[in-house]
């Protein structure tokens, strides 16, 4: 089985798993999501590879982290995630990337990402649900951060955190490729 067909698999099985358990209906996830009744009947039926953005959306619906939305095995209270098996979720042909290193739930979804951006590349992210934070640490190159249409600059070395529950866009508008660390906390879903 293939890496993606093995994400597509464990995405079906835990959306569906944590859907019953939170007790939300297809419709009642759907709206709290934002995306398609018919969306999340292929994604549990794994007929489909979600966008991120989409499983962000479902994720934070759900209250829970990415990581665990695409975790194939229950493992011991200490995890170690192999550099081969970190996933890259995010990627365009000219080199920029995210990749999900680890995540847990404490006592909401909590995610540390590793992100490249290209020179004249961005990201942009729909709000996520009131109360998640996020840390930037950027280690190559400089981050412009824009929160609400307020653009902030973050150079190497440099890090910010912020209110996420609003629209955000990470971009590179300098000449070389930029890296930095970000940890997402969400808030548990009461």
């Amino acid at each position: 089985m293939s890496d993606l067909d093995l994400l597509t698999q464990s995405l079906a099985r835990n959306v569906k798993r944590w859907r019953t358990e939170r007790g939300f209906t297809l419709d009642s996830l759907a709206a709290r999501a934002g995306v398609s009744r018919g969306m999340l009947i292929q994604i549990e039926q794994a007929r489909t590879n979600p966008s991120l953005g989409t499983v962000v959306k479902i994720g934070d619906a759900l209250g829970i982290s990415i990581t665990t939305l695409l975790d194939y095995e229950q493992g011991p209270k200490v995890r170690v995630v192999p550099a081969e098996q970190v996933v890259r979720l995010w990627h365009t042909d000219a080199g920029s990337y995210s990749r999900l290193l680890a995540g847990t739930e404490a006592p909401g979804p909590l995610e540390m990402w590793d992100w490249r951006l290209m020179p004249g590349e961005s990201s942009g992210s729909d709000p996520h649900p009131a109360g998640t934070v996020e840390i930037v640490h950027v280690t190559v190159g400089e981050l412009t951060l824009t929160v609400e249409g307020v653009e902030y600059r973050v150079p190497a070395g440099a890090s910010a955190t912020f209110e996420a529950n609003a629209a955000h866009t990470y971009a590179n508008q300098g000449d070389v490729p930029m890296e930095m660390m970000l940890t997402v906390s969400v808030p548990a879903v009461r």
